[in-house]
């Protein structure tokens, strides 16, 4: 019953709309930044401590917090009782660590959220990716581990990239109950949304694992980071804006997953 049970579909639902806000707002941060209007880019760290700031801020911050949540739920749902149907062979246990994982990061940041909410504003600084990289490289095994993490996030970004092109989020939507231009622009928002994302992940993987390689912390960067490295190379101004619009697709898409996906 649980495992079935309609208020996971909702947490799912809610949290997908959750999702669309994160990922509009790290967008819209970039865009504003492709065009000189502000000094730095944003992941949802950043995003949460620019909600904070506002006049709305606290009641924003919870309502995020609490699709967070529902998000994880679902994730950890998908995990634990297998809603997906994932099984549980070596391909399938797989992707259920997968949804457990997701569903711990997206814990996290509703935590974040509260912290904000609550008046700490030390929840998330810049820099914190190389202070956390630098205590894992300390630890026995350290280097490999983050080496591994980083490997990790560039396949997941590159399998992020092929999943648009190849449009196999498709698999996932109920189609039959869209019409034309929902359909239409459902498929654009996820080709356009993965291969931005899949971008953006690879070279946070890729910088993490070149921060193991060369023991060097210093290396290691987050989405903002990311952003920022498409920012500094030639065209950088229309590289990372046609990045922050591919993640603003994504957003849609997270809003047409949260309508017709089958969670």
């Amino acid at each position: 019953q649980a495992r079935n049970g309609r208020w996971i579909e909702r947490a799912g639902r809610i949290g997908h709309v959750a999702k669309a806000i994160s990922y509009a707002l790290i967008a819209v941060l970039a865009l504003q930044v492709a065009f000189g209007q502000r000094g730095q880019t944003g992941d949802r760290q950043v995003v949460l401590r620019e909600v904070a700031g506002k006049p709305f801020g606290t009641a924003a911050l919870i309502a995020l917090a609490v699709g967070f949540a529902a998000y994880a739920v679902w994730q950890i749902a998908r995990a634990a009782l297998d809603r997906s149907g994932e099984g549980t062979d070596a391909k399938g246990m797989a992707k259920r660590a997968e949804h457990a994982v997701i569903g711990v990061i997206y814990l996290a940041s509703a935590v974040a959220a509260v912290s904000l909410a609550m008046g700490s504003r030390n929840s998330g600084t810049s820099g914190d990716e190389q202070a956390e990289t630098a205590r894992v490289l300390e630890w026995p095994g350290g280097r490999w581990l983050v080496g591994i993490v980083g490997v990790g996030l560039f396949a997941y970004g590159i399998w992020n990239v092929y999943k648009g092109w190849a449009q196999k989020f498709r698999k996932d939507l109920d189609e039959g109950r869209m019409h034309g231009d929902v359909r239409t622009w459902a498929i654009r928002s996820g080709v356009a949304g993965h291969i931005a994302r899949g971008l953006v992940f690879g070279i946070v993987g890729w910088f993490l694992a070149k921060a193991a390689l060369e023991y060097d912390p210093q290396e290691a960067i987050g989405i903002d980071g990311a952003l920022a490295k498409l920012a500094d190379q030639t065209y950088g101004t229309w590289l990372l804006a046609a990045v922050a619009i591919g993640l603003l697709l994504y957003a849609v898409f997270a809003l047409v997953q949260a309508r017709y996906r089958r969670v």
